[in-house]
């Protein structure tokens, strides 16, 4: 689990073919890696298999390839880095599980001020699980959702965010990993449908509609 508060940018040195898909370098600044322990890379959660001076190498599976942008980075690419949460560590974004939900797209950015306003396609099937004011995360970085539209939302950049993170560099066209909150995966999820208790399997019921009004009100369902 993590926070998508990136605590490090590094660069993909080398990637080699596998039976599983693909093997990555990963250069940074962050020391001290240990064998088996999980890092954010741009959002995606890999396993650490292999440690090296300033660096380590992890497998991306053939599946983790297929749903998220790691295999399309070029050598060298910067990485959005963070470790996995420590219990009792000041949780500063939100739950971050590193299983991206899907690439989308940038459709524009705007400088308002020293902050960014960037705009980017929301997918149809995604839509239930963003409402303003809730989280997203977006490269790994946890991000606030200022606007929802059908098919498009909005976020704003923030100086530190822009300095301490890839998303800057990022321009209209480019295809970026993107997670819904978890928190409201499992809302939405409770909320539409539940087994009938002695029914047929897969039927299912509504939740309590005041609740879910509840819920659309506090901002963790987006109708």
């Amino acid at each position: 689990m993590f926070t998508g508060l990136v605590e490090a940018v590094g660069h993909i040195q080398a990637r080699t073919e596998s039976a599983q898909g693909q093997r990555i370098l990963v250069k940074s600044d962050l020391d001290e890696w240990t064998l088996g322990e999980s890092v954010a890379v741009n959002g995606v959660c890999l396993t650490v298999s292999e440690t090296q001076k300033g660096g380590f190498i992890a497998d991306v599976s053939a599946e983790t390839l297929s749903r998220s942008s790691l295999g399309r980075l070029a050598m060298g690419s910067a990485v959005n880095l963070e470790r996995a949460l420590r219990v009792g560590d000041r949780l500063g974004g939100h739950w971050v599980s590193g299983h991206v939900d899907a690439v989308i797209q940038l459709l524009s950015a705007v400088h308002v001020g020293d902050a960014k306003r960037l705009i980017l396609e929301l997918p149809e099937e995604l839509l239930q699980y963003v409402a303003p004011k809730g989280s997203v995360a977006i490269e790994g970085v946890s991000l606030t959702v200022n606007e929802v539209l059908d098919d498009r939302f909005s976020v704003m950049i923030v100086p530190h965010t822009r300095q301490a993170t890839t998303i800057d560099r990022a321009r209209p066209g480019d295809s970026l990993n993107f997670e819904v909150d978890v928190i409201a995966r499992y809302v939405v999820n409770a909320l539409s449908q539940t087994t009938l208790a002695g029914g047929a399997k897969g039927a299912t019921i509504n939740r309590d509609a005041d609740l879910h009004q509840a819920l659309v009100r506090a901002g963790f369902v987006h109708e």
